[in-house]
């Protein structure tokens, strides 16, 4: 009775203590994150004052932008959640105080100039940096500095996108793949609820979309054999976009030229493709993903088949060549476009196979597969949700041992056929076939191979 007693009163000590540690981080990381919320929005609507489009600036931004973060904040440099996810594995969440203001000067200086780039990841790294702040003033302990930093994560994406649940599981689950910290859990909660209400508090707005989609029955298989494609589409959209994103930028390192040649000679290709292909795919692309999930069919017919990789190469080569932003937002103009394009191909439903891969391509690029589908449940309805759960699902699988997020560490194997290296760091972890498997696959090839000689002779026959 009296261990019980202990344990019990342990447990209300320790869900107290991070109820109000959590929910104070949260304020904090909610009006942090609001104030670069309403300075990015400032500067995209002075964005009509310049005299010529905005993105004639992308070239100079870029080369601003690399001097900032190189001079001030090193740490600062690419899409902030990758960052963070670093600095959790690395650095027990210490992330450097000047990294807040340096990133957000970043993001809107890119954002400003129509860099292609999204706002979670600043959002992500200010509200860890803010999270990693406050730890090291009450000098808190290493442990307790690691998951107020988890919650940062969460909080600040909850507060960029109005998604508290989502972007709480965001926070613990994008850490490591396969494995979920549940001591970060009701922390990651309230921290993400707390960011939450206080950016509404202070104004901000968030969007939530109908795309006017019911069940006609109860079990519509044709619906679902069409889903479980549209998730092996999505895989591989998800793996085009790793790929992509990730040999563009070894590319661009070899190079031979001064990092800040190619910022300006990047930012200048991209004002000149413009001319051929079209602006829409600079800056945020909030417009383009909103007409893509658009029940009425008109908005979303001025979309072109090919959206998704001119939205990636936009990308690769702003946050490739020094751009400051995140990728997520990119991402999810890359799903719901090429959602566009798959419901488009199936003839019907095409606002639901948006949303379906705004949260699909979502899981399959970070490996956070819950999230998506929760997020799915926030921002299109719950009639949605079970169907994003199969397509989130298979796209998580499809994409492999890969992710846009290299630090991720390895918890898990996506197929018993493979041997995986736990615990390495996506970079640096080896996956290969298990060897009784490449055995089977061996045999299986030298059959065919003398199935097909047979067939040969049969159809063929040597002339006496």
């Amino acid at each position: 009775m009296k261990k019980h007693t202990i344990e019990q009163t342990t447990i209300f000590i320790s869900v107290t203590k991070w109820l109000f540690l959590s929910s104070i981080i949260g304020i904090i990381i909610g009006a942090s994150v609001t104030l670069f919320l309403k300075i990015l929005k400032f500067s995209e609507h002075s964005q009509d004052l310049l005299p010529f489009p905005n993105y004639y600036l992308l070239p100079f931004a870029l080369v601003a932008t690399i001097w900032l973060v190189k001079k001030f904040a090193p740490d600062a440099d690419g899409h902030g959640t990758e960052k963070v996810i670093e600095a959790v594995h690395k650095k027990n969440g210490k992330i450097e105080i000047a990294v807040i203001p340096i990133k957000l000067l970043a993001t809107v200086m890119t954002i400003f100039s129509g860099g292609s780039a999204g706002k979670e990841g600043p959002g992500a790294q200010i509200g860890a940096g803010m999270a990693s702040f406050v730890s090291d003033i009450f000098r808190f302990t290493k442990e307790d500095r690691k998951k107020l930093v988890i919650c940062g994560i969460g909080a600040g994406f909850a507060s960029v996108f109005g998604t508290p649940i989502a972007g709480a599981i965001f926070g613990v689950e994008v850490l490591i793949i396969g494995l979920i910290r549940y001591e970060v859990l009701l922390p990651s909660f309230i921290a993400g609820f707390s960011a939450f209400t206080t950016a509404q508090y202070l104004g901000i707005q968030y969007t939530y979309f109908d795309i006017n989609f019911h069940q006609r029955i109860a079990l519509d298989f044709p619906l679902i054999l069409q889903v479980v494609l549209a998730g092996l589409f999505f895989g591989f959209i998800s793996d085009f976009t790793i790929t992509f994103l990730k040999r563009s930028s070894r590319m661009f390192g070899k190079i031979p030229f001064n990092n800040y040649v190619k910022a300006f000679l990047g930012g200048t290709i991209l004002i000149l493709l413009s001319f051929i292909v079209g602006d829409e795919y600079f800056g945020l692309g909030l417009d383009t993903i909103d007409n893509a999930l658009q029940p009425n069919q008109l908005f979303a017919d001025d979309i072109p088949w090919y959206a998704f990789i001119l939205k990636t190469l936009f990308t690769s080569v702003t946050l490739g060549l020094g751009g400051s932003g995140g990728v997520v937002t990119p991402i999810f103009y890359i799903g719901a476009t090429s959602g566009n394009l798959f419901g488009n191909f199936m003839g019907d439903h095409i606002a639901f196979f948006a949303a379906l891969g705004f949260v699909s391509v979502l899981a399959g690029t970070t490996n956070a597969p819950i999230a998506a589908t929760i997020m799915a449940m926030e921002l299109f309805g719950i009639e949605v949700a079970h169907y994003a759960a199969i397509s989130v699902v298979i796209s998580f699988l499809m994409t492999g041992h890969r992710s846009v997020f290299p630090s991720q560490i390895l918890a898990m194997k996506k197929s018993d056929m493979l041997d995986i290296d736990p615990g390495e760091s996506i970079q640096h972890a080896e996956v290969k076939m298990k060897e009784q498997d490449m055995d089977k696959i061996r045999d299986l090839s030298e059959r065919l191979q003398y199935k097909r000689k047979e067939r040969k002779k049969k159809t063929n026959p040597k002339k006496l």
